[in-house]
């Protein structure tokens, strides 16, 4: 069966170390700046910020069962080893991103849902960028979107939109509609993030 090559395969195991944590503490501290002001992302950090808000249940939570049904399509499409590292990471950052709130004060002056959307998102955007580079991800629909472009030919990047867009249109019962407003600038600049910088030939994975 044939596995989806990811980028970030001559990394060593100090490398991998180093780049993971790095990606972990960028994420979260991204995912909590946006969380500060009731912002989503796409994917399934955004369902689980949804359900967070909703109903007050601990993201890191939701998060972690949240992936747990895509890991097998992951072990079939992606290998033991991304697998395994998503796995970690998406325990390790929703972990943190409940935790890094209670350490330090995440405020900003004005208006402060639009610098968390900027700020939140581009950070969010670095840290999944330093997972894919190291063989990770933050899991969820990228998975199912990667399955299901290879099983039945549907477009990842497609699937992917349509389901970013539903979950605005449904976050627009829970939040105010400002909030899904931001949201959308913080998922769009974590497109650009990767856009500009997740292409073939930018990056090769070697030190």
């Amino acid at each position: 069966m044939s596995r989806v090559q990811v980028p970030g395969s001559g990394h060593g195991v100090i490398d991998d170390l180093q780049g993971l944590l790095l990606a972990t503490l960028v994420s979260s501290m991204g995912l909590a700046i946006l969380a500060h002001d009731n912002l989503l992302v796409g994917g399934m950090a955004g369902l689980s910020l949804l359900l967070h808000y909703q109903f007050d249940w601990p993201f890191s939570l939701v998060f972690v069962l949240g992936n747990l049904p895509f890991y097998w399509l992951s072990i079939r499409r992606m290998g033991w080893e991304f697998t395994l590292k998503t796995f970690l990471a998406v325990a390790a950052c929703g972990a943190l991103t409940d935790l890094l709130p209670q350490w330090i004060d995440i405020t900003f002056s004005g208006d402060s849902a639009l610098m968390s959307a900027v700020i939140g998102g581009c950070l969010t955007g670095l840290g999944i960028l330093f997972f894919i580079r190291h063989r990770a991800s933050l899991g969820g629909i990228g998975i199912l979107a990667i399955y299901l472009q290879q099983s039945r030919g549907w477009n990842a990047g497609v699937f992917q939109l349509v389901y970013d867009l539903l979950l605005m249109a449904v976050a627009l019962l829970v939040l105010p509609a400002s909030n899904v407003a931001y949201s959308v600038i913080g998922a769009v600049l974590i497109g650009i993030v990767l856009g500009f910088n997740h292409r073939p030939g930018r990056y090769h994975g070697r030190c």
